[in-house]
């Protein structure tokens, strides 16, 4: 057998040995073995998952063979749970598996209790009556909780926590923090040492652009009262006076300050985003709060104080055209003002909205507006159908278009199903297309091993996102650096992921409130050692 070093070897490079240790204590139970579950699971046991627990009821069937590898010819008339549990086994050994031949919806009805062993659940195939229940059961006891579903040329993915944070996350977009509209006074002193006119042509070209945009900006707001460029045609003035002072065409220097001069003209001070974490009620710490809305405490604290209203500097500098003099000077500039902020850490959290008020209460502009949305107006109409066929189904015990008679019948039960359901939305008015009705009948509530698989992918990603060590074993002595994905380094997925199989594109639809659930990466500053930048998207 593999070394564990060598047999995970890349995701090892990914998340590190405490992410793999995370990794490897979780529990997962999977609800459904069929082609979605099978792909879900399959890919944690290969990342090397501590135990599973496979729940299903029914028995492999011949249409099994056709979209599920975890199954095959012998496997036909014996309990699916089983099957797929040994096929599992098979591709780690590591990994404890063992199979329960019961129904989910048995389960969650009659031994509740049942789920609290879990790390994480992941529920594939349930419909809506039954997502709702495990939701409240999952909520009460603090487990994790993954949807997964597909459905014909569509399928969807959903997280159901009440909180997660992360540490150290990975943004996908960065604006460098390099305080150019409000340098301190060191930076200041920095720019003002260095002449823009000087005659020295190699001098002249290996100014950092940080040090031109600067002192540009100071020029501009000696003339025009202490202030910024704020409109579309100052932005445009100021953007000219760089190219009046670019005296050689081979400047690259200025051609970096010309297409960084956007970041002079960035609001100062904190988003709105920020102050809205800042004010939340869980900041004013107490003896039993969390580590996280302590170091956000610390944060509000510093950005009172310490900060003048700034969060805590993020401390690195982009590569950029400079003499190497230069460039580590102003870099040890940078890193000085983050040190005296002290260590950084980033934070992010997750607050998401119980599976029962999105289904209940959705924000009716958002999902107005992707109905109405030429590009992901069909993912989110699928959304409303796979809503739309658990109401069916609960209706007339079967889902439509699974019989091959009365498929135009069933077309137009599921249309008045979906309408009832855009009314009870609060969407009175909106309708969804013939074609998308006629589509999801069609399915049949088949589960295609295509798009079992992409969901699956993507389900298994969020498992390993959301599997991370709990937040109150964070040393606060000891600055955590080396925490990769799986200890809460990289963001969960936000809402409802909606895949649409027929043009190939996605949505998230978050259907939240306000104030219920949002992700931010956060600058945090602690006696400690923590402080960082911001980063707000909201859900």
């Amino acid at each position: 057998m593999a070394e564990p070093r060598t047999k995970y070897d890349r995701q090892l490079r990914i998340w590190g040995d405490q992410g793999q240790a995370a990794l490897e204590k979780a529990s997962i139970c999977l609800l459904n073995c069929g082609p979605t579950g099978s792909e879900t699971l399959k890919n944690l046991v290969l990342g090397g998952v501590g135990s599973i627990t496979v729940i299903d009821g029914s028995k492999v069937e011949v249409g099994d063979l056709g979209n599920n590898f975890m199954v095959d010819k012998s496997s036909v008339g014996q309990s699916k749970a089983k099957c797929v549990c040994a096929f599992l086994q098979e591709l780690n050994d590591a990994v404890k598996a063992k199979f329960i031949e019961e129904y989910p919806e048995t389960l969650i009805a009659t031994n509740p209790s049942f789920f609290s062993q879990f790390t994480l659940v992941i529920a594939t195939q349930l419909v809506e009556d039954s997502m709702v229940k495990l939701d409240r059961i999952c909520r009460e006891v603090n487990v994790i909780l993954i949807f997964a579903r597909s459905y014909g040329l569509t399928g969807l993915v959903r997280i159901s926590l009440k909180e997660h944070t992360v540490v150290e996350s990975k943004p996908d977009h960065f604006l460098d923090d390099l305080r150019l509209n409000n340098p301190w006074p060191e930076l200041r002193r920095f720019a003002e040492s260095i002449d823009l006119d000087v005659q020295d042509p190699v001098a002249y070209k290996h100014t950092p652009y940080v040090v031109v945009l600067i002192k540009m900006a100071e020029q501009w707001a000696k003339s025009h009262d202490g202030s910024l460029p704020s409109t579309r045609e100052e932005k445009k003035e100021f953007k000219e006076l760089l190219k009046a002072g670019m005296v050689a065409l081979d400047a690259d220097n200025y051609r970096e300050a010309i297409e960084a001069s956007f970041k002079v003209f960035a609001a100062r001070g904190i988003s709105p985003d920020l102050q809205q974490i800042l004010n939340d009620s869980s900041a004013e710490v107490k003896s039993n709060s969390s580590d996280f809305w302590v170091m956000v405490a610390a944060l509000k604290e510093f950005i009172a104080n310490e900060g003048g209203g700034e969060a805590p500097l993020e401390g690195s500098i982009p590569d950029m055209t400079s003499s190497t003099e230069l460039y580590i000077n102003l870099q040890n500039i940078y890193q000085a003002k983050a040190e005296a902020d002290f260590l950084v850490i980033e934070q992010r959290v997750c607050r998401y909205r119980s599976i029962e008020d999105e289904f209940n209460s959705p924000i009716l502009p958002e999902l107005q507006k992707y109905l109405t949305d030429e590009d992901y107006s069909i993912a989110v109409g699928f959304y409303i159908l796979l809503r739309a066929v658990d109401r069916f189904a609960a209706n007339y015990n079967s889902f439509p278009g699974k019989f091959d008679g009365g498929m135009d019948e069933d077309i137009s039960r599921l249309k008045t199903t979906a309408v009832s359901l855009l009314g009870d939305l609060g969407c009175n008015g909106s309708t969804l297309t013939e074609d998308l009705i006629n589509e999801i009948c069609r399915f049949g509530a088949s589960e295609l091993h295509a798009v079992a698989a992409f969901i699956g992918g993507i389900a298994s990603q969020e498992v390993i996102k959301v599997l991370s060590l709990a937040l109150s074993n964070l040393d606060l002595s000891v600055y955590i650096k080396d925490q990769k994905l799986i200890t809460r380094q990289f963001v969960p997925m936000s809402g409802t992921f909606i895949f649409n199989g027929i043009d190939h594109k996605s949505v998230v639809f978050a259907g939240r409130s306000p104030t219920s659930r949002w992700s931010s990466n956060l600058s945090v500053c602690t006696a400690f050692s923590f402080a960082k930048h911001l980063i707000y998207e909201p859900f």
